[in-house]
């Protein structure tokens, strides 16, 4: 039919050639769980309870929440690629994709159960198979058999309304050889410490209660609660909270506000202890967590860097600045899908530009005054040690290092041994 037009001609995608290259989007494990838990905090949810379960080739991934839930067309729409939902103002949701290239980035089987009332125990439930998908060439998705996963779902929605989210056929998780063995085990096990330190970081705000209009988010992964990891360090005394700033944008024809908020933290002798100054060296350790914390809807997408405005610098690794923008302002900010890299628009960057540097100024006299302190107080490298005062830095790095690897008690071991036979290089060190 041409109605004055040229003729057009449907030409749909392979969904068995589509469905694989989606894969490779860009999410590792923690950034695709953390993408999970924005659909439950879309959903209103107030408790997020994630399970890694390793049982060899049966090894599942939960996610369970107790938001709002989804009927049964809801459902069937969220598994369409670019989904046509609505999104709100803040919404934490972008395109449409999130459920499906989080979860297939991860494994080949994804099922989601879904309860929407919350007197009626209805639960609708919908899996999407890469191994059917790739059979039959077709955007299909099925109703579920009966399966032990499955009964574990659908009971976590015996209670209240919710949404429950499992992962099967855990190929980017373990290995391909021996998937039951010990070391498959140990490997499968440690993502749980991974994806909840970074749910502490992105999440910190929702899990301390500081996000206006909703309650406290609470994410336990395993059945231990995550504990919110906030970059500034509002807890300890000497952090200095610098004037808050308001810039106003226009990309096109959308204008917003964006919000800087710098901070200097504690050096490390002003710290309340020195197991506190090491937790908030944050997953980058200090020098690289410096910078510019982007938060888009309270929700973090970037963790430290300047984007451009100025470098790394020792000196500077006591800055730091959160960044808050709308999600109307998405486009400007060029946000990935999987939510954890954001784009300074040029012009927004002039304007940060002085107030980036008059933060850099003041974390660097905090730094060097501190590095002053050190000298008075005795804790540089003494006369005639063979080690400078900056090289305190790598003993701290050695102490942080033994920390996280469980090692600790044989440092002290070797800090005794060292003692004995070469002082001078404890002290330089600053393991003394």
């Amino acid at each position: 039919m041409r109605s004055g037009r040229s003729r057009s001609f449907e030409v749909s995608p392979s969904a068995a050639r589509l469905t694989t290259s989606l894969r490779d989007i860009g999410y590792d494990f923690t950034t695709a769980i953390a993408d999970l838990v924005d659909n439950s905090v879309s959903a209103g949810a107030t408790r997020v309870d994630i399970e890694i379960v390793f049982d060899g080739p049966g090894s599942y991934v939960l996610v369970a929440d107790d938001g709002s839930g989804m009927t049964a067309g809801k459902l069937t729409e969220a598994f369409r690629f670019g989904s046509r939902t609505n999104y709100s103002n803040n919404d934490l949701g972008r395109y449409g994709l999130g459920l499906k290239t989080a979860s297939l980035s991860q494994c080949r089987r994804v099922t989601v159960a879904s309860r929407q009332s919350p007197v009626n125990r209805r639960i609708t439930t919908r899996t999407l198979d890469l191994d059917f998908v790739e059979e039959s060439d077709s955007w299909l998705i099925i109703e579920p058999e009966e399966s032990p996963v499955l009964t574990i779902s659908t009971e976590k929605l015996a209670r209240h309304r919710g949404t429950v989210v499992v992962w099967e056929k855990l190929d980017r998780l373990l290995p391909l050889k021996r998937v039951d063995g010990g070391w498959a085990r140990r490997r499968f096990l440690n993502y749980a410490s991974r994806v909840s330190e970074h749910l502490g970081m992105v999440f910190h705000r929702y899990l301390e209660g500081a996000v206006q209009g909703r309650d406290r988010l609470e994410i336990s992964v395993n059945g231990a609660p995550v504990q919110p990891w906030n970059p500034f360090a509002l807890s300890e005394p000497s952090t200095r909270v610098m004037p808050l700033q308001s810039f106003e944008i226009q990309i096109g024809g959308v204008v917003g506000e964006v919000l800087l908020q710098p901070y200097v933290l504690p050096s490390r002798n002003d710290f309340s202890s020195m197991a506190e100054f090491e937790r908030m060296s944050g997953p980058l350790k200090w020098n690289r967590q410096q910078g510019i914390y982007a938060y888009r809807a309270d929700r973090l997408v970037q963790w430290g860097g300047w984007n451009g405005i100025r470098g790394i610098d020792e000196h500077t690794k006591l800055a730091r600045a959160a960044l808050d923008f709308e999600t109307n302002l998405d486009e400007a900010f060029h946000i990935d899908v999987a939510k954890i890299k954001v784009s300074v628009p040029t012009e927004l960057k002039q304007m940060l530009d002085r107030p980036i540097h008059e933060l850099c100024v003041e974390a660097d006299a905090s730094y060097r005054k501190s590095g002053q302190q050190d000298s008075h107080d005795g804790k540089a490298a003494k006369p005639g040690s063979r080690l400078s005062g900056t090289d305190a830095s790598y003993g701290l790095a050695i102490s942080t290092a033994a920390m996280e690897l469980g090692y600790s008690d044989a440092l002290r071991d070797i800090v005794a041994l060292l003692k004995q036979r070469d002082p001078d290089v404890v002290a330089g060190l600053g393991l003394d």
